[in-house]
């Protein structure tokens, strides 16, 4: 029987650095389901599947963006490459106990394996205030992971733990940087999960847009202008192309950011609290960082 595992966590939390070390790492035949697996640099074929786009790893394992319905992508992907395990990430606003739900309901020859939550410790200092999906997210998890332990001292280590503690007594804790765990502490724990089916109410404030980049950047202008990103922006990622350094990807989150060089499509997402009205004025903005 297959194994599931849901991965979850907040914006710019690691998600995606932990897949990167699942991919480098786990010693078995594995699939992953994305949102947008371009965000991990795959040197692979892309196969266009009916509900996924696939790009296929090493040892027969494969990578995934959803393009239709989640149960029809799973079945697609059974049927094409029966791994021994499915890892879905969910996004960064999402509540996984509807997928919770789903899984257990519909997936008869598919197994529940672990729920494994992210929780980015330096953003949760700097703003404690968990919110819904944050919470529901923590309280899902069978293993919590304490990312970013680099960027807290030892005393606010304890008051984040506290604020886990309060919505999970129970899940393993683990301190990380940048995700540096033993990959096969998250995996094969079969534990149980009991939830109850409820109405979604999603929240309308978080909002996203999209911003292509069509020339090279001034990077030292670039970094200023992160530096005064508006307060309701918390999420920027994309990639950009500097004048003199080349492209480099961008991972903004809650006020900290990172440049890495590597290469993609030059776009910018940005993901906030009722930040549509902004985009024209940040639009405008980036025009003049143009070289």
């Amino acid at each position: 029987m297959t194994s599931l595992s849901i991965l979850t966590g907040y914006l710019g939390s690691g998600k995606t650095t932990l897949l990167k070390r699942i991919i480098e790492n786990l010693d078995r035949k594995f699939a992953i389901i994305m949102n947008e697996f371009g965000e991990i640099n795959i040197d692979a074929q892309i196969i266009q599947g009916k509900n996924i786009n696939i790009a296929e790893l090493t040892g027969g394992c494969v990578c995934c963006s959803l393009t239709g319905e989640f149960e029809e992508a799973i079945k697609e992907l059974k049927e094409k490459y029966d791994p021994e395990l499915i890892i879905v990430e969910t996004t960064g606003v999402a509540e996984p106990d509807a997928l919770v739900i789903d899984t257990s309901n519909n997936f008869p020859d598919v197994k529940l394996d672990s729920v494994i939550c992210i929780v980015d410790g330096d953003a949760l200092v700097r703003f404690p205030s968990v919110g819904r999906t944050g919470a529901v997210q923590i309280e899902m998890g069978d293993i919590i992971i304490l990312n970013k332990t680099d960027l807290i001292d030892p005393k606010q280590r304890i008051d984040v733990k506290n604020i886990i503690r309060k919505y999970n007594k129970k899940a393993p804790i683990l301190e990380t940087q940048r995700c540096e765990v033993d990959i096969n502490l998250l995996f094969g724990i079969e534990a149980e999960h009991h939830v109850k089916k409820t109405q979604h109410q999603h929240s309308e404030q978080f909002q996203s847009f999209h911003i292509p980049i069509t020339h090279k950047l001034n990077r030292e202008k670039f970094e200023f202008f992160l530096q005064n990103l508006p307060e309701p922006i918390y999420r920027l990622k994309g990639f950009i192309d500097f004048d003199e350094d080349g492209p480099h990807v961008v991972n903004y989150v809650a006020g900290r950011w990172e440049l890495e060089p590597m290469d993609g499509e030059k776009a910018l997402v940005f993901i906030g609290q009722g930040i549509l009205p902004m985009k024209n004025k940040i639009e405008s903005t980036i025009e003049k960082l143009y070289i």
